[in-house]
């Protein structure tokens, strides 16, 4: 029988092993370094912001666990052609997501493939291997140059 979990795996071990997005970005119209101390994870994310508000490009590099790096190349993919204020309501469904009750209703499908890290809400030191991307893009939206999960 199919199990549902087997393919969110599958799609986190794929982003893990071949990360979407993963180089420098010298055109960057931001950027913001993110580290997690409890795990080590770090990551430096680039992105480039149109004069119309939208993001052109999103990318990423640095190290860190499955969970981390499969989170970050999910959200730089999903990131491109949105505007900044979708950006940041993205960034709020995911939080939402992710630190809701583990019975907590299934993820809104504005979310798309960022659904699969849904199960980290069951691994709470889990959770900040998960949005460490995310702080990061905040971060980079507010001008902060560093983000820390701590």
């Amino acid at each position: 029988m199919f199990d549902l979990r087997d393919l969110y795996q599958q799609v986190i071990v794929d982003h893990n092993k071949h990360p979407r997005n993963f180089r420098a970005m010298q055109d960057a119209t931001h950027k913001a370094e993110g580290f997690n101390p409890l795990c080590g994870d770090r990551l430096t994310l680039y992105l480039k912001v149109g004069a119309d508000g939208r993001i052109e490009d999103a990318s990423f590099e640095g190290s860190g666990c499955a969970i981390s790096t499969a989170s970050a190349s999910l959200m730089t993919e999903q990131l491109k052609g949105r505007t900044v204020d979708e950006a940041e309501r993205l960034f709020g469904r995911f939080h939402d997501m992710v630190t809701g009750a583990p019975d907590a209703p299934p993820a809104d499908a504005e979310l798309g493939k960022l659904a699969v890290l849904g199960g980290v809400r069951e691994f709470p030191s889990r959770i900040k291997c998960a949005t460490l991307c995310w702080h990061a893009l905040h971060a980079a939206l507010e001008g902060q140059q560093s983000v820390s999960t701590e």
